[in-house]
C-alpha cells in the first residue's frame, strides 16, 4: 500500500515539506506501542534520512525504542557522526549491526531460482537474513528510512536492500555482491529490474511479509545550486520503491553525448574514508570515462581499503586486477570464496585496463595505494591544479583543459550514451 508520494523532477522539498509527508504517512498508520528505526548511515548523509529519523522519533516519541543504522559491512557510526547526522535523537537508542554474527535466517532462496536469473553466472542459493533485533524485538512498526540513487550492486539502491543487505548476514552480503558482479555492473547499474533486486524482492515477498516494514524513500538531486530534494515516497510494497526509482532515473542519471577524457572526483572525508566507499567514484563514472581517459580521486579522508579488518586484509592482498583476474584468484583461493563480498569490490574497482585511476587520498600511503594497482599522487598536489573548492559539478576548463567535476560519486550515475 503507498501511504503517501510526492515526487517531480523540479520539486525542492523544505524541511516543513518532509516533516508534513512523513506525518501524513504517519497518521495513516495509526499508533504504534514499538518502533524500530533502520535509517543509513554516514556515508548516505546527503539522503535526508537522518532529518526524517529525527522527525519520526519526534512523532512516536517514547515508542520508538531502537534506531539499527543499515551499516551492512560498514563501520559502526561514531557518536559525532550520528549527532550530525541524526540532530537531536537521543544516541541510546542506536544499536550496531553485527553483520558477522548478530543476524538470523527468515529463509533461502533456491540455487535453481538464481541461476535462471542470472543467465547461470553463478549457481548457488542465498539465505535470506535480517539483523536478530528485527526478528526478536517484537515490534509493530519497522520504519525503513533511506535514498533511491544508481547503485552498482543492485541497480537501484534502498527498499529491501535496506533490510537484506544493510542489516544482511556475512553469507546474504557476499553472494548478493558476487551475483551483481558476475552478472556485469555496466548490466546493472541505472536499472529498476535487476537479478539482486529481483532475489531482494523474492525474499521480502515470501520470507519478511510478516515483518511490519514500512518504506519511506528520497530522491535527492545534486546541482550547482546544491542538493534538491525531488521526492519522497512511503508505502509497505514495492510500488514506493518503483515510483522513487523512476524520478531517481530523472535526475540521478546522466546520458552524456561523448565520453569523458578526465574526470575528477571529490570525496568528502566525512562520508568516505575507505576505498570499498569512495570507489564509488569508480563504479558511477566508469560508464563515462573514455578509453585512455583518467579518472583523478580526490580522497582526504581515505585511511583504509576496507571498512571491515578481514576485506581490508583482502583487498590490500590481491588488488584491484580486473574481472577476469579476480574470478581465477576466487577459485583458487578459500579466503576469498568465504568472502565474496570481497572479490566483487576487487572486481567493482578495477577499470579493466581501459583508463588510468589515480588516487589522491589523505591518509594512506604511495605505496599502499600504488600496491592495490592504482596511481598515486600526492593530494596538496593535485589539489593545486584541480582545487574542488572552485569547481563546478559537471564540465569545467582549467588552464586549457576540459575537465568533468563530480562533488559526491554517491549522488548520481554518469554513462557514455554509446555505453548504456
Amino acid at each position: 500500500m503507498l501511504f503517501y508520494k510526492r515526487g517531480h523532477e523540479k520539486d525542492d522539498l523544505k524541511a516543513k515539506d518532509l516533516k508534513d509527508s512523513l506525518y501524513a504517512a504517519m497518521d495513516q498508520l495509526g499508533k504504534r506501542k514499538k518502533v524500530l528505526i533502520i535509517p543509513p548511515d554516514i556515508t548516505r548523509f546527503h539522503s535526508r534520512a537522518g532529518e526524517l529519523t529525527n522527525l519520526a522519533w519526534q512523532y512516536y516519541g517514547d515508542k520508538v525504542t531502537d534506531i539499527l543504522p543499515a551499516i551492512g559491512t560498514h563501520c559502526a557510526m561514531t557518536k559525532d557522526e550520528m549527532s550530525k547526522m541524526f540532530g537531536d535523537t537521543p544516541v541510546d537508542l542506536f544499536r550496531v549491526h553485527d553483520w558477522r554474527n548478530g543476524t538470523v535466517t527468515l529463509g533461502e532462496v533456491s540455487a535453481e531460482y538464481i541461476s535462471e536469473i542470472s543467465e547461470g553466472k553463478v549457481n548457488y542459493s542465498w539465505p535470506a537474513q535480517v539483523d536478530k533485533l528485527l526478528v526478536e524485538g517484537q515490534f509493530d512498526l519497522i520504519l525503513s528510512i533511506g535514498q533511491v540513487v544508481p547503485h552498482e550492486v543492485v541497480g537501484m539502491a534502498n527498499h529491501s536492500k535496506n533490510i537484506f543487505v544493510g542489516t544482511g548476514g556475512a553469507e546474504a552480503i557476499n553472494k548478493s555482491h558476487f551475483l551483481g558482479a558476475a552478472y556485469g555492473m555496466e548490466r546493472i547499474m541505472g536499472r529498476i529490474d535487476t537479478p539482486v533486486r529481483t532475489v531482494l524482492n523474492y525474499a521480502s515477498k515470501h520470507f519478511a511479509n510478516e515483518l511490519p516494514i514500512v518504506y519511506v524513500q528520497t530522491v535527492v538531486e545534486a546541482t550547482e545550486q546544491g542538493k534538491k530534494t525531488r521526492g519522497i515516497y512511503i508505502g509497505d510494497d514495492v510500488e514506493c520503491f518503483e515510483l522513487a526509482a523512476e524520478l531517481s532515473l530523472q535526475v540521478n542519471f546522466w546520458i552524456l553525448d561523448k565520453p569523458l577524457q578526465k574526470v575528477i572526483v571529490y570525496l568528502d572525508e566525512q562520508e568516505y574514508k575507505s576505498t570499498w566507499l569512495g570507489n564509488k567514484s569508480i563504479y558511477r563514472t566508469r560508464m563515462a570515462v573514455a578509453d585512455g581517459g583518467e579518472l583523478i580521486i580526490l580522497a582526504p579522508g581515505v585511511r583504509q581499503f576496507g571498512e571491515d579488518e578481514e576485506i581490508d586484509r583482502l583487498i590490500r592482498k590481491y588488488g584491484y586486477v580486473g574481472m577476469e583476474k579476480v574470478l581465477e584468484l576466487t577459485e583458487n583461493n578459500e579466503e576469498l570464496k568465504a568472502n565474496l563480498s570481497a572479490a566483487a569490490h576487487l572486481i567493482h574497482g578495477s577499470c579493466e585496463g581501459r583508463f588510468k585511476i589515480t588516487y589522491c587520498p589523505g591518509k594512506l600511503s604511495k605505496e599502499e595505494i600504488k600496491s592495490v594497482n592504482f596511481r598515486y599522487v600526492d593530494l596538496d598536489e593535485m589539489i593545486k591544479t584541480y582545487d574542488p573548492e572552485k569547481l563546478k559539478d559537471g564540465l569545467n576548463e582549467i588552464n586549457g583543459e576540459e575537465i568533468f567535476f563530480i562533488s559526491n560519486p554517491g549522488l548520481g550515475l554518469w554513462a557514455d550514451k554509446e555505453k548504456f
